[in-house]
């Protein structure tokens, strides 16, 4: 019989209780400490030397326990230390020996006793016969086992429990892991140069996908998954139908170039369409409110962003050598859609953009006083032109603040104006003139091609000028100015 020695047992209690352990945990506590003591005398290892518990651990890996377990195990065996430590017995060669049980089991029978049961569990769990999945078999047959009919014993505890409060969380043991497949979706958006944000959506997308499948085997996964999810966000979640457009086209792309498979038709549920959208536009009495309530940078930056009809990040993306201003042209580099196109500069705002431009060579000629690295740059240009970020063609013309310090190489770099601070700006601005629309950075975009196209330009130039690749996009802007026709039809000879 092995069994804990009483002195060894009533000091172990006393210091349970001392640290404030869980009464749930104590019994798993004084098991793990059971388990070690068997361990040790089975496979001639000293219970008293620290050494030993490396071993009992492995074992209990080997074991396939999961880190909850070990860490129940580690910390038990640790206050068995201490205990032996404060008595000055920590470390000799006499193993411990075997006295009047407080908890006694015999030998051969640990090692078929479950994990996560004590020795008192044993004797209930031995009445039950169980199922190969370790579900309580059902009463007719529990009459047919061979066993006892009864035998005291203690109730089962909640699993809530045998929450370890350590600090090694539990690892789930189930659900098939996804991260050759995120590690695929990051390849075919790089590979095909998509954004940034366009990795961030679509990662998302699959992530909440993952979770509702409950982490399903991707080799598994079927048009019904999908089906289901989108189901389940337009039924449960009430998205709109651009967020669930948005998810679809995330798991289209997911399905066909990771997966490798064919999506097939999405049956049963209804696509939802978007309905037709009609811009915000902004008057030029609107705009020139809104200005004269911005401070510099970022009153430049709304008149970049509405005399050229930029969208916010190609304005903020811009460098010195994208304004030529003996040209007027302002040219776009990997627009939207990797597009370049050439928008011409406004006549009125030039000064105002050359007064900017000397102030750029100030401060560029400050960060290299102070030894500043350059310059962040695109894709793998800096390998190429090795001097290329600190040249002041590649400075950004919309500056940060302050500069970045790159965590990987230590070096200081400077980043363009960030987003978020343009459009607190705009929006500042907007309340403190009272105008009462729902006005945004992309708002002075629709504004430039709206505003055109009152001015009797041919729509095809204001396409070109959106940078827009299909003319029905641009189609849209014809929603927001007057309709001017003349009603009574005339030939064109009669121009």
């Amino acid at each position: 019989m092995l069994a804990i020695p009483t002195a060894l047992q009533s000091q172990f209690d006393e210091q349970l209780q001392i640290r404030a352990v869980p009464i749930a945990l104590r019994e798993l506590y004084k098991k793990w400490l059971l388990y070690y003591l068997d361990f040790c005398r089975k496979y001639k290892f000293p219970p008293r030397q620290e050494k030993s518990l490396p071993p009992f651990l492995k074992k209990l890996q080997d074991k396939q326990q999961s880190k909850m377990q070990q860490g129940q195990a580690a910390a038990a065996i640790t206050l068995c230390y201490d205990i032996l430590r404060e008595s000055g017995k920590l470390g000799t060669a006499p193993p411990l020996q075997p006295a009047v049980p407080a908890i006694c089991v015999p030998s051969n029978k640990i090692k078929k006793m479950s994990i996560t049961e004590t020795p008192t569990m044993q004797a209930r769990s031995e009445t039950i016969p169980s199922t190969p999945l370790g579900r309580p078999t059902p009463k007719s047959n529990i009459q047919n086992s061979s066993g006892p009919s009864s035998l005291p014993g203690k109730t089962r505890p909640e699993p809530a429990a045998l929450i370890d409060p350590g600090p090694l969380p539990a690892v789930p043991e189930t659900g098939t892991s996804w991260r050759s497949e995120y590690a695929g979706l990051t390849d075919e958006i790089r590979i095909r140069h998509y954004s940034s944000k366009t990795l961030r959506t679509y990662r998302g997308w699959v992530r909440q996908f993952q979770t509702f499948t409950c982490s399903k085997a991707p080799t598994e996964l079927s048009t019904d998954d999908v089906k289901a999810f989108l189901t389940f966000l337009a039924v449960k979640r009430k998205v709109s139908a651009t967020t669930q457009n948005q998810a679809f086209n995330s798991l289209l792309f997911f399905y066909r170039h990771v997966l490798c498979k064919e999506f097939g038709k999405v049956d049963g549920v209804v696509r939802a369409k978007r309905k037709p959208y009609i811009p915000v536009v902004l008057s030029r009495e609107e705009i020139d409110a809104v200005l004269a309530h911005m401070e510099p940078p970022y009153d430049l930056v709304v008149k970049l962003l509405y005399g050229c009809g930029l969208r916010l990040f190609e304005c903020l993306g811009l460098r010195v050598q994208c304004l030529n201003f003996d040209a007027g042209i302002l040219t776009v580099h990997d627009g939207k859609g990797q597009k370049d196109r050439t928008i011409p500069l406004p006549q009125t705002v030039l000064p105002e953009l050359r007064v900017h431009l000397e102030s750029l060579k100030a401060l560029h000629r400050w960060d290299l006083e102070r030894g500043y690295a350059g310059v962040f740059l695109v894709n793998a240009l800096e390998q190429k032109y090795k001097n290329a970020a600190r040249e002041f063609i590649w400075q950004w013309f919309f500056p940060a603040k302050h500069l970045t310090l790159e965590t990987k190489t230590g070096e200081h770099r400077r980043y363009h104006l960030h987003e978020t601070n343009v459009q607190k700006a705009i929006k500042q601005a907007v309340s403190v003139a009272q105008i009462c629309k729902r006005a945004s950075a992309h708002t002075f975009r629709h504004s430039f091609a709206s505003h055109l196209l009152q001015g009797n330009y041919d729509i095809r130039t204001i396409q070109e000028l959106l940078g827009h690749s299909d003319l029905r996009t641009t189609m849209i802007y014809t929603h927001t100015v007057k309709s001017v026709t003349l009603k009574e039809a005339q030939s064109p000879l009669d121009f």
